[in-house]
This record gives structure tokens, C-alpha cells and sequence, in this order.
């Protein structure tokens, strides 16, 4: 452990299926069954996530929803509600903010929270995850999974290892005997194409990764080498940071499957940009400059963007933009393992919604 760092208490919480369970809870003939949230199989559509019950079958988030119909022909489709969703991650955030206010949110169902003062003078951390995940039941009738460690790379592993309703601590005694015995597709980070591209080369567990030098991964893996060096020794100094100031408002999807119907990339990217429109919407924001990210099966990654003249949160500016910057990458040439889009340049409490606009590239 590095003395220039302090030593923290980090907990990671994570809800379970969140999405899935909302609508489990709120409609219970759904409970026990296969629940599919996201677009409908007969279209183009996309799974946002799934029930347990569901996963069971192979179905997992990002999957085309007409493979999911495949995997799991019980399964019940649900359109997703975001106001649902919204409402009852404002609620667990309360129940954050109880315990401190260094509370760092990745997305409506998970957030990082560093305990190491905190409001009601617990010394364990493992026993505020343990208040937090009674009182997110108590409040919400909704399960969630807690990871304990000293910084949030170990914290964020340790959510997942007990799923769902889990709760597990990695002290920093054990987190490098944690980290060796960790098979590699376990670690926050490395992605189903990583993995295999480290399973040829014999890296199968965080013994293996350590084995390896800095030069040696940076050469195999670019520059995310450097950040695999140093998460297998459980290294990782970034606070919690509860007050950041947006910049950017946006969302990306890694595809299980590379993607190379240009039909279905455009009906993803509408959905997407249909979703984004409504989450600037809530935030009260607005961008100026829309950027496309595409990941190619291959891992080179482009990005192409475009500034309007005026700021915008309209559904039908984000995907015209988008369509036309999609004309100035390879999609539809080679295989696509993931997309987003991203609006920048942002103007918060945005209230005014412009007229559609033309653009000339």
C-alpha cells in the first residue's frame, strides 16, 4: 500500500437486475418469471436487461431482442419505464446520502460510496453495506449487492462476486491473494473480446496477468495495458467524487456479437438516441456538439462529431446528426462491436427546444 494514499472505505452498491425487478415488484405476476426489458422482438429492438430468471437462459443485456425470444420463448417482454426507474433510484440515493455524502452515482442502479467518516460514526464498513442493503429492501422491496474494499476498482469487483443480494469484503490483506485466484473475465474492465485475446496468449486468472510486465501488456493490449498492471495489484487512487460538474451527456454499448447489418446499426442507434433525448430532458440539458463513437470488431475505435449552431435536446436533431456522421465511418464495411453517441457543449437547465434544423457537412 502506497503511504501517500490514505487507506479508504469504499463500498460499491449495485441493485440487482434493477430494471427486471421494478417491474417485478410492481406487477407481481411477473415474479418468478422471465422478464425481458427493452425493445420488442418482432422489431429491430435491443435488451436493456433481463430478470435472473431470464439470464438463466443466456439472455443478458445488449443482446438483439430477437436472439432473446430464441433463447427464452416464455420470456415477457416489458417496455422499459424510466420514470419508475428514476423514482426509485432517487430513493435509494437518499438512503446513501444518510450515511455520507461522498457518494459518487455510475447510473441510476449503482454508486460508489466512500465511508471512511460518515454521518452516523460507524467504524465497519462492511456493516454500513449491510444498513444500506436492509434499508434499500425496507424502503424500495428491491435487492441489492454490495462490494467493500479500499479503493473502487476492488469495490466494484467484490458487487459482483455474490450475486444477487451479495455482499463481500476484500481487505487489503486479502486483495492480492483475491486478485491472483480471480478468473480474468471476472475483472471490471476486461470485456468478452479481451478475454479471449488473453486466453490465447495463456492469461486465464490474475496469477497469470501478473505475470506479465507493464512494457509487455502495454504491447499486447495498447495502452489499456497499463491499466491491466495496474488493477491485478489491486492499484487504484481515484476518489470518490460526488460533485462533478457535467460535461458531456451520453451512452455507448458493447454488442456481444459483432454487428454488421447496417439496417439493424440504424435502428440501434435511433433507440439510442431516442433514450439520450429523454435523459437531457430530465436533466433539464441541451448540446451543442454530437459525437459518434464506433468500435470496430478489430478494437480500432473512431469518433466523428458535429456542432450545431444552437443547443438541442430533440430527438429528431440527435439521430439526423447521427445518420449523417455514420456516412463518414466503415459501418456497414466491417463489423461493429459497439456504438454510442454523445452530446457535449452542454447548456444545463436548458429550456428552450429548437426547431429542426439543417445541416450541411
Amino acid at each position: 500500500m502506497d503511504s501517500k494514499f490514505p487507506i479508504r472505505k469504499i463500498i460499491h452498491v449495485d441493485m440487482d437486475a434493477f430494471y427486471a425487478s421494478v417491474e417485478q415488484r410492481d406487477n407481481p405476476e411477473l415474479q418468478g418469471k422471465p422478464v425481458i426489458v427493452g425493445g420488442s422482438p418482432s422489431g429491430r429492438g435491443v435488451v436493456a436487461t433481463c430478470s435472473y430468471e431470464a439470464r438463466k437462459f443466456g439472455v443478458h443485456s445488449a443482446m438483439p431482442a430477437s436472439k432473446a425470444v430464441r433463447l427464452c420463448p416464455h420470456g415477457i417482454f416489458v417496455k422499459a419505464r424510466f420514470d419508475a426507474y428514476k423514482k426509485a433510484s432517487q430513493q435509494i440515493r437518499e438512503i446513501f446520502f444518510e450515511y455520507t455524502d461522498l457518494v459518487e452515482p455510475l447510473s441510476l442502479d449503482e454508486a460508489f460510496l466512500d465511508v471512511t467518516e460518515n454521518h452516523k460514526n460507524i467504524p465497519s464498513a462492511t456493516l454500513i453495506a449491510k444498513e444500506i442493503k436492509e434499508r434499500i429492501y425496507e424502503v424500495t422491496r428491491l435487492t441489492a449487492s454490495a462490494g467493500v474494499a479500499h479503493n473502487k476498482f476492488l469495490a466494484k469487483v467484490a458487487s459482483d462476486v455474490n450475486k444477487p443480494s451479495g455482499l463481500t469484503l476484500i481487505t487489503p490483506e486479502k486483495a492480492e491473494a483475491f486478485l491472483e485466484e480471480l478468473p480474468i473475465e471476472d475483472f471490471f474492465g476486461v470485456g468478452k473480446a479481451t478475454q479471449k485475446k488473453m486466453h490465447a496468449v495463456g492469461i486465464k486468472s490474475g496469477a497469470d496477468l501478473k505475470k506479465w510486465s507493464e512494457i509487455d501488456l502495454v504491447k499486447a493490449f495498447g495502452k489499456s495495458g497499463r491499466f491491466y498492471y495496474r488493477i491485478v495489484r489491486g492499484i487504484d487512487h481515484r476518489e470518490v467524487k460526488p460533485h462533478r460538474v457535467r460535461k458531456s451527456y451520453g451512452k455507448e454499448r458493447t454488442f456481444s456479437e459483432d454487428i454488421d447489418s447496417l439496417e439493424w446499426i440504424h435502428n440501434f442507434l435511433d433507440e439510442l438516441a431516442q433514450t439520450i433525448a429523454e435523459g437531457m430532458k430530465k436533466i433539464n440539458a441541451a448540446g451543442k456538439t454530437i459525437t459518434l463513437k464506433v468500435r470496430y470488431d478489430d478494437f480500432d475505435t473512431i469518433t466523428r462529431s458535429y456542432s450545431l449552431p444552437h443547443h438541442t435536446n430533440r430527438y429528431l436533431d440527435i439521430t439526423d446528426v447521427t445518420r449523417k456522421l455514420l456516412e463518414e465511418t466503415e459501418v456497414g464495411n466491417r463489423p461493429v462491436r459497439l456504438l454510442g453517441i454523445t452530446l457535449s457543449n452542454l447548456n444545463l437547465n436548458e429550456e428552450t427546444v429548437w426547431e429542426q434544423l439543417e445541416f450541411s457537412f
